[in-house]
């Protein structure tokens, strides 16, 4: 019931704020702007209530093109905070998500999005973005180590479980999905709603497509840490992954997949998993049409190399389709 009564409320405020204007930030009276944006409209809810994993901040960019009767799609974007605007970041790089999608929605490359970015939980950012299901296939002496240092953490210690990829998603799909088809005008079908990230945010989003594979039509998986949790010698993640993949996988017949990485700092240990992934998807008659590797020479682990080429996995996902 609290959480009923919550989102009703926030529906209502959100509601009162009228249809987007090109080039403006959502605030009231002077209160600063929740978050600067090049086009479009930003919005903000600092607590948005959840049952699964507590209250958690989301920012929403509503583009020029959102008028409040045309339908959109809808990408979800993790690690919220990195998305927009560099003042709010702390090494002061974006991914420039206004900018590129509202040119790419300009130039009628891509379909009308809006895109909902959702902040990590500090501490927890690991254990909410390491998918669940693939950790217990893990051998037990090596999750047994990992599940010692969650418990050692003083920041984790009243989690009610150590790992929370699952809760996590169960908040996105469950919880906070329903609420923007509710106060938006979103084309709400599987085949116009998509997610995307780095790193953790990559991996957690390749897991949310397999778990939720008929809520997501596409996942953009970008420096996908494979890794696992660090890098290190005789490491059991990557199979983990690629044998849960395997069973999980989604169907390439309604499914895009793409997945980018750099060869400098972190990404550059990522090819050889990239390879691994590559051959499944094939085997399960992925081809170029839903599917896409691409490396990036001299691109690093970082935001700037990330908004550099989002344009890409942007056009691959959202491209218009066909009347």
């Amino acid at each position: 019931m609290r959480l009923y009564t919550i989102l009703i409320l926030l529906l209502s405020l959100l509601a009162a704020c009228g249809p987007a204007q090109e080039s403006k930030t959502e605030a009231s009276g002077d209160a600063p702007a929740p978050f600067l944006v090049s086009s479009g409209t930003a919005k903000r809810i600092e607590a948005f209530p959840s049952d699964y994993i507590g209250e958690r901040q989301v920012d929403i960019w509503l583009p020029a093109s959102y008028d409040g009767k045309t339908p959109h799609a809808v990408l979800y974007m993790h690690d919220g905070a990195m998305l927009f605007d560099t003042t709010h970041t702390w090494n002061h790089q974006e991914w420039q998500i206004d900018e590129i999608l509202g040119r790419l929605i300009a130039e009628n490359k891509i379909r009308p999005t809006l895109v909902v970015g959702i902040y990590n939980d500090g501490p927890g950012r690991h254990t909410e973005y390491f998918p669940q299901k693939p950790f217990y296939q893990l051998p037990v002496d090596y999750r047994d180590s990992i599940l010692a240092l969650i418990e050692a953490d003083t920041a984790l210690a009243d989690r009610p479980e150590p790992l929370r990829a699952d809760r996590y998603l169960n908040f996105l799909t469950r919880e906070l999905k329903p609420w923007i088809d509710s106060a938006f005008v979103t084309a709400a079908d599987r085949d116009n709603t998509f997610i995307s990230g780095a790193s953790m945010g990559g991996l957690i989003s390749w897991y949310a497509i397999c778990e939720y594979p008929e809520v997501f039509g596409g996942a953009a998986c970008i420096s996908t840490h494979f890794e696992g949790f660090y890098p290190h010698p005789n490491n059991p993640n990557p199979l983990a992954f690629q044998n849960y993949f395997r069973d999980n996988m989604p169907d390439p017949a309604t499914h895009k997949l793409y997945f980018g990485f750099g060869t400098e700092t972190l990404d550059a240990t990522y090819a050889p998993y990239h390879a691994m992934m590559d051959s499944t998807m094939a085997k399960a008659g992925y081809t170029a049409a839903n599917q896409q590797t691409r490396m990036f020479e001299g691109d690093d682990h970082s935001e700037a190399s990330w908004q550099r080429r989002f344009h890409i996995p942007a056009e691959f996902l959202l491209k218009k389709e066909k009347n």
